[in-house]
């Protein structure tokens, strides 16, 4: 291995979302940091079963969507 290339690598908190803490070594932040997640496999639907929210299509169906209903026939 060569010498002074690699990153330096410590241990760090995570704080969970539900707020639990975990100790883990990282090359993030400094030695003793605490990383935040906004997403973990507590509240992440992928995990926990949730609904997921399709693609709700392009501009045209969006269009179509909200003025579907209008048309343009003469008198």
């Amino acid at each position: 291995m060569k010498a002074d290339i690699h990153p330096d690598y410590h241990m760090i908190k995570v704080q969970m979302t539900d707020g639990t803490l975990f100790e883990t070594r990282s090359t993030w932040g400094k030695e003793g940091d605490t990383m935040t997640l906004d997403i973990d496999p507590t509240s992440h639907p992928a995990w926990t079963g949730g609904t997921r929210q399709l693609d709700q299509g392009g501009r045209v169906a969006q269009f179509n969507k909200r003025f579907g209903g209008l048309s343009l026939k003469g008198k």
